[in-house]
Order: C-alpha cells, then sequence, then structure tokens
C-alpha cells in the first residue's frame, strides 16, 4: 500500500545502538512515512554495526546477522531534520556517528511497536 500524507508518532523509545539519551529524543516526534503506509517487515543492521557495501550486507542477511524488524520506513535525513528541531545534540549524534543515514535515499526503520500510525 502506498503511503497518502501519512506520518508516524513515535511513542516508545526505540531499540538500537544508538546510545539512550539519542534513542529518547525520538520520542513524540512525527516522522513522515516515504515509502509505505503500513508497516513493512525488513531485514536490517544496527546503525553502528551495519556492512559497508551492499555486497556484504547481503552476505549479512545470508550469514543469519541481519535482524527480521516489522516496523514503519522512513527517509533518513528527513527523519534527522525533524530531530533537530527538538534536540539538535541528538541530530549531530547521528551525523557524527552514522552520517549515512542523513544521505539521500537511505532509510531508518521504527519497530511497529513505538509508532503509532498519524493520518489514516
Amino acid at each position: 500500500m502506498k503511503k497518502a500524507n501519512l506520518s508516524v508518532r513515535i511513542i516508545g523509545v526505540p531499540p538500537g545502538e544508538a546510545p539512550l539519551w539519542v534513542r529518547e529524543k525520538w520520542v513524540s516526534l512525527e516522522l513522515p512515512l516515504t515509502r509505505y503506509a503500513t508497516a513493512k517487515e525488513c531485514f536490517t543492521f544496527g546503525v553502528l554495526s551495519q556492512p559497508g557495501s551492499c555486497l556484504a550486507q547481503v552476505w549479512g542477511v545470508v550469514r543469519g546477522r541481519a535482524e527480521r524488524v516489522t516496523g514503519y520506513v522512513v527517509e533518513g535525513a528527513r527523519a534527522i531534520e525533524v530531530l533537530e528541531r527538538s534536540s539538535p545534540q541528538a541530530a549531530a549524534w547521528w551525523r557524527e556517528h552514522a552520517p549515512q543515514y542523513v544521505a539521500p535515499k537511505r532509510y531508518l526503520v521504527f519497530h511497529h511497536y513505538v509508532c503509532e500510525l498519524v493520518g489514516a
């Protein structure tokens, strides 16, 4: 299902490799959905431990090193822009430690159980 001006509100602290204080800053933010209007099952890696190349990522999936997550897909750069407005320090952490997620056409996946669909 394609999205139609939908977003998700983060209602719980997302799990992940970012420090707890950074992950806590996502709570209550509303992030625009850019790919799908429903939660999708995806293979994901940690933001700090993700393999660097596409081939290494495929190999990681084959070897069972990726986590299967049901979640909402948001564009990383747009999500960091939203985060910047409420917590410049948390946005700076992302830009310094996980800059690949701030690049165009890169996505973050927020677990479905920490999200609430808005605009449905």
